[in-house]
């Protein structure tokens, strides 16, 4: 499929796709006439991708990453390495801590509503 086609059925940008080649994370054969070409398992991967910057996985992270899960379902591939599982773990914990400090500042937020409405 041609990039248009593939930012369609993702709702991500041409120029994100053209992005992610250049980092590694997508890969497009190219037609006769030099246009990208992606084959259909491309959908899953970029989706892939999208979940793990949503995650708050850098790029470099992401091309690590990728290799060691299945494009279908996310689940990990054979080749998942000890080190992998240590850097992610990490990134889990770093997703927690973060997670802990948006809580701290609603629960800040919420006091101070409930101080506005008292007054």
């Amino acid at each position: 499929m041609r990039i248009g086609e593939l930012a369609r059925r993702t709702g991500v940008s041409e120029r994100s796709l053209r992005y992610y080649e250049t980092q590694g994370l997508l890969s497009s054969d190219r037609t006769p006439g030099g246009h990208r070409d992606y084959p259909e398992r491309a959908v899953d991967r970029v989706i892939r991708i999208q979940e793990l910057y949503a995650a708050g996985l850098h790029s470099e992270k992401i091309r690590q990453l990728l290799p060691c899960m299945r494009d279908g379902d996310g689940g990990p591939s054979a080749i998942a390495t000890p080190r992998l599982v240590a850097d992610l773990t990490a990134e889990r914990d770093r997703i927690d801590r973060m997670i802990a400090d948006l809580i701290r500042s609603r629960d800040t937020l919420d006091e101070v509503i409930e101080a506005a409405r008292e007054a």
